[in-house]
């Protein structure tokens, strides 16, 4: 055993020997074609190597991190942009709201104007909730000199009228409430009789006879017979008309106020009469 560690250690002397050797003639021999020792090129090969594997690995550690910044730089941007977007999108529908609001309040002032009668103009600011019961609150009320029985209007045409005022607001009955009624003629042929509300949308044209002159498309208006409503402010125009085979026809009349729209009204202050002549005109 001990011979074969000494031979073995032997070996070992002799390979760092001749490595040593190598190592020594390759500092002092220079390459032909550079000039550079043979050991020196060989190491700084090495360590090029090791120089461009570290440059490659931090060049593209700094890209990624590059990048990254980047995105979260444009992220940053579009999220700055999408509100900047909500917002312009908010205020053209504010603006488009009160272009509309503008064109409403136009009509209703146009109305005022181009009628004689006393009236008062009231925001409408709440909804009956119930669909056989239609009604409205409008912002105005016993101190604006509202009373029961008051005509409202619309410049599309009657709304209904005052049923409970108080002090500072009112409800109103929608002409399309089924215990709403209003005396009416049909403009065309004279023919008149009672449109009466049944809770939805349309209304009834009662009591026309037979022999009346009653077409589909013909306007209705007020009469004026009631005492609440002025003469001849639009109510609908006949959509049906049917023969019942009595001594009255059956007509349905849509109406020209859309009632899920409104916004603003005037109330008719003026006392109306039964049978008065026309006082104003839609």
């Amino acid at each position: 055993m001990a011979l074969i560690d000494i031979r073995q250690r032997a070996g070992y002397l002799f390979v760092a020997v001749v490595l040593g050797h190598v190592l020594l003639i390759s500092a002092q021999v220079n390459n032909a074609r550079t000039g550079v020792p043979i050991l020196e090129g060989v190491a700084f090969g090495v360590v090029a190597e090791v120089q461009r594997g570290i440059s490659a690995g931090v060049s593209g550690i700094r890209q990624l991190w590059g990048g990254y910044i980047w995105l979260r730089g444009v992220k940053t941007e579009n999220e700055g942009l999408k509100r900047q977007l909500e917002a312009v999108q908010v205020e053209v529908q504010q603006q488009r709201a009160l272009a509309d609001r503008t064109r409403s309040l136009e009509r209703l002032l146009d109305l005022r104007d181009r009628t004689t009668l006393k009236t008062a103009a009231a925001e409408i600011i709440a909804a009956g909730a119930t669909p056989d019961f239609r009604t409205l609150t409008i912002d105005k009320g016993t101190g604006d000199g509202l009373r029961p029985d008051m005509a409202v209007i619309a410049p599309a045409g009657v709304v209904g009228r005052i049923v409970v005022p108080t002090q500072r607001a009112a409800k109103v009955q929608l002409l399309i409430d089924r215990n709403a009624a209003v005396g009416a003629i049909v403009e065309r042929s004279r023919a008149q009789g009672v449109a009466i509300g049944g809770g939805g949308d349309r209304l009834r044209l009662d009591y026309v006879s037979e022999l009346a002159d009653v077409v589909v498309g013909d306007l209705v208006m007020t009469s004026g017979i009631d005492g609440i409503f002025p003469k001849g402010f639009v109510i609908g125009r006949v959509e049906a008309v049917e023969k019942s085979g009595g001594t009255y026809k059956r007509i349905t009349v849509r109406p020209e106020v859309d009632f899920t729209s409104l916004e603003e009204v005037l109330v008719v202050l003026t006392p109306v009469p039964s049978g008065d002549r026309l006082q104003g005109s839609p």
